[in-house]
């Protein structure tokens, strides 16, 4: 079978309940939000140690499902539970009780595992976003909406959590003041 069906030539495309839809419809605009989140995530996965690539790997199955309730929401197969957002606010508990974290802005970018994160947690707030349109319109699953409010606080947590990390590594604090140097004496 070929990858392409030709079918979405007309600007169409499908839902997973057969309904044909514009590419630009609402419930699209939200399932392609997720899609480019999960790829970040899998973006950050892939310098993460073991213990967050697992996490990571579970959010992107999570992720999947969501989709899959989205495209198809009358299946309650695809619909989140009160466990699945405990879950992660038990991560993020976790997670912050793991380190001293800063209370005030943060210049994002501090290591490349936290920048690839909040990359990650912006596109999570964009998905947020359009989750709330669908559901003014078309109705949503009211707790894969709050797992996404979740994911985006994990993100942001796992971020500092990485920030932290590596400003305690003697290697990162080392290449920091290299860059800080190189910097000024280009006058930056």
């Amino acid at each position: 079978m070929k990858i392409y069906t030709k079918n979405g030539d007309s600007g169409k495309t499908s839902l997973m309940n057969g309904i044909s839809v514009s590419k630009s419809d609402d419930r699209i605009e939200l399932l392609g939000t997720i899609d480019e989140l999960s790829s970040n995530i899998g973006l950050a996965k892939v310098i993460a140690d073991q213990s967050l690539s697992d996490r990571l790997s579970k959010i992107q199955k999570e992720l999947m499902q969501m989709m899959a309730g989205i495209a198809d929401p009358r299946n309650l197969v695809y619909r989140f539970t009160k466990e699945e957002i405990l879950a992660l606010e038990e991560e993020i508990d976790h997670l912050e009780d793991s380190f001293p974290r800063a209370k005030e802005f943060v210049l994002y970018g501090g290591c490349e595992q936290s920048a690839r994160l909040d990359v990650a947690r912006a596109v999570a707030r964009r998905a947020e976003r359009r989750f709330r349109k669908v559901a003014q319109n078309y109705g949503a699953d009211s707790k894969a909406m709050q797992y996404m409010n979740r994911l985006s606080d994990y993100l942001y947590v796992a971020a500092r959590y990485a920030d932290y990390k590596a400003s305690s590594d003697p290697d990162e604090g080392m290449r920091q003041e290299v860059v800080k140097n190189v910097m000024k004496s280009m006058g930056r």
